[in-house]
């Protein structure tokens, strides 16, 4: 039997599911509380304990009789817990605190927005699916997102609704006009024909126009040359980048996530709604 000297310890997959990030985001301890009593078994005494409070605050807390407000708090809770980076973020904290060669304690001042970073797409695949199923919208900057978004077995397909009066997914897809100066351009640098590349992209968006009548899709065509690849599900981005002699699903992802004082997050969606406003619409 657990005694309350015994770290609380949940299960990685806990922190990821839906319900645990909707508590961290709302700043919502009592959920947490209740969360960290289903997933690993915490009595309030371990609790307390774990997040130097006594148990009758942690039963006020739980109950709804008593609200955190306090930074400091907040960061014994994550300590407490054990919170990963990316719940911590959640909340809106930095990261976990970290030691220099010298011993001393240090906390980024900043609030690090990412989270996780991938050797390529295909490593961020699962958790990209799964957070575009929860989601509410998704925006897709890519050059011809037919690995993306315009085949019956590409990575974001499966996750649409395929009915009327399926979930209200907002999807927003911008794409490289394929009769653009600079898609010329991005064929040169990858290597292909640019008939090649433009006719993927035409295949992309006749099959996105399919999609059109069960999904909330609208399809945008921008005349810039690619410099990012961005897959936004409501507040999580995973990022690449476009190169010479590489595709953006080559590039490392990096997993960005939106924090209350983060610049990243916030900038990257700036591009994607720049992007848009200077683009056309076809879909």
């Amino acid at each position: 039997m657990a005694t309350s000297l015994e770290p609380i310890e949940l299960p990685n997959w806990a922190w990821e599911r839906a319900e645990v990030r909707e508590a961290l985001r709302a700043r919502d301890i009592g959920a947490v509380f209740r969360h960290a009593q289903q997933y690993a078994g915490a009595s309030q005494a371990r609790i307390a304990t774990a997040t130097g409070m006594t148990q009758a605050r942690v039963n006020e807390i739980i109950n709804g009789r008593r609200e955190v407000s306090r930074l400091d708090v907040y960061e014994r809770i994550a300590d407490g817990l054990h919170m990963p980076d990316d719940a911590r973020h959640l909340l809106g904290l930095a990261a976990s605190r970290e030691r220099l060669s010298g011993g001393a304690a240090f906390d980024l001042a900043a609030f690090p927005e990412v989270v996780r970073v991938y050797a390529a797409q295909r490593s961020a695949a699962e958790e990209i699916q799964q957070q575009a199923r929860e989601a509410s919208e998704l925006d897709v900057l890519a050059v011809r997102g037919l690995g993306l978004i315009g085949l019956n077995d590409s990575l974001l397909r499966a996750c649409l609704p395929r009915e009327q009066g399926g979930k209200g997914l907002r999807v927003r897809i911008a794409l490289l006009d394929p009769d653009s100066d600079a898609l010329a351009r991005r064929a040169a640098e990858i290597g292909e024909s640019a008939e090649s590349l433009a006719s993927g992209v035409r295949l992309a968006e006749a099959r996105l126009r399919e999609l059109a009548g069960t999904c909330n899709i609208s399809v945008w065509k921008y005349r810039m040359l690619p410099t990012w690849r961005l897959i936004r599900t409501d507040s999580t981005m995973f990022v690449g980048a476009f190169d010479a002699g590489w595709e953006g699903h080559e590039s490392a992802t990096y997993k960005v996530m939106e924090t209350p004082h983060g610049p990243l997050f916030r900038g990257f969606r700036r591009v994607f709604e720049a992007i848009i406003d200077a683009a056309e619409r076809t879909v």
